[in-house]
């Protein structure tokens, strides 16, 4: 049991990708009724220690291998899955790129994914209710990495326990689909403060909706003053080059980082 956010991470955790090359991997996290509280938080920081640790291992990685990751964070039904195959189908042809799918089950949204033919590994949770960076260390040893290339982590639908849990990558973005609720924000704000982007999705429904983006803005920005913002429809296609533009700007500031750092430490 995970003592931070609950959720069993017992079992197998497979990993399905286009290299026909399985991992099952056996990820523990042991919580025990009748603890005491103090006992509780010393399980907690130990688990994400141990997560952190990880984390920086998988940044190191990543960072020499010129990938930029993103970590796509939502709620189930947010059309995470939908606005990630456009965005492939429209990055691919100016950049190479891979995807980490999360999943408790089901590989649907993975196969949705390799249907565009770019690099996907699926990783299954089964119980667990977010990845974490073990997981996304081991598909990175089978996920073919290009220099210059863009990494989607597409995380297991849920805005608490993602938030919680660095995967080792260079940015988080919070999708938020305008069929969920303008105070969205409010409710989970761990999710919001930790992004780099909101991203508001399926605009094309606005006008059947009561949601007021204009307080889910305010609400986000609350939390996280330095968030930006996104209004996007996969569907319609509207916002999807402002989109663009800027993963591939907040990719080229990561590598001209990341190779000052180097230079610097020549």
């Amino acid at each position: 049991m995970c003592g931070v956010c609950g959720c069993s991470h017992q079992g197998e955790h497979h990993h399905h990708h286009d290299h026909d090359h399985d991992h099952d991997h056996h990820h523990h996290h042991e919580g025990h009724a009748g603890h005491a509280p103090h006992d509780i938080v010393r399980i907690e920081k130990d688990i994400l220690a141990k997560n952190d640790a990880y984390a920086r291992e998988n940044r190191e990685r990543l960072k020499e291998a010129g990938v930029f990751a993103i970590n796509l964070v939502s709620s189930p039904g947010s059309g995470k899955t939908t606005l990630l195959v456009k965005t492939i189908e429209m990055l691919k042809s100016t950049v190479q790129v891979a995807v980490i799918e999360g999943d408790q089950e089901t590989s649907l949204d993975a196969e949705r994914i390799r249907a565009t033919n770019v690099p996907t590994i699926q990783i299954n949770t089964g119980r667990g209710c977010h990845l974490d960076a073990h997981m996304v260390g081991h598909a990175l040893d089978s996920l073919p990495l290009k220099r210059n290339s863009i990494l989607f982590i597409e995380n297991v639908g849920n805005l608490v326990c993602p938030a919680g849990f660095d995967l080792g990558e260079a940015l988080k973005v919070a999708i938020l689909s305008v069929t969920e609720g303008d105070d969205k924000p409010l409710k989970y704000p761990d999710a919001f403060a930790a992004a780099s982007m909101m991203v508001l999705s399926k605009i094309d429904l606005l006008p059947h909706l009561d949601f007021d983006v204009t307080a889910c803005i305010e609400h986000a920005r609350s939390i996280n003053l330095d968030i930006a913002v996104l209004q996007v429809s996969a569907r319609s296609g509207a916002g999807m080059v402002g989109w663009i533009d800027w993963l591939l700007n907040a990719s080229e500031r990561a590598g001209r980082g990341a190779e000052g750092a180097v230079h610097g430490n020549a």
